[in-house]
């Protein structure tokens, strides 16, 4: 998938995933591209673990495996910031 592509699923992604998980995000629309890239990769890994396609092109499915890993690399964001804060 081109530099191009990810970017596209990496936004729609993390923006998807910054609204599914309450608090607030990192680094506004560069940080939800990130949180959506690396979500993308923690989704393709996992359903590549299940025996699934992971993160394929731009499509609805890329999105949601990227918006999945999205929503758990916020998930352990925001739980590893509480505990160093705490």
């Amino acid at each position: 998938m081109g530099l191009l592509a990810w970017l596209v699923v990496g936004l729609i992604a993390g923006l998807l995933a910054k609204y599914a998980v309450p608090g607030e995000g990192p680094g506004g629309v560069f940080g939800d591209i990130v949180i959506g890239i690396v979500g993308a990769f923690i989704g393709g890994s996992l359903f590549n673990f299940f025996g699934h396609v992971g993160v394929t092109g731009v499509n609805i499915y890329s999105i949601v495996v990227s918006f999945i890993g999205g929503v758990i690399f916020l998930l352990l964001i925001r739980t590893f910031s509480r505990r160093s804060h705490a």
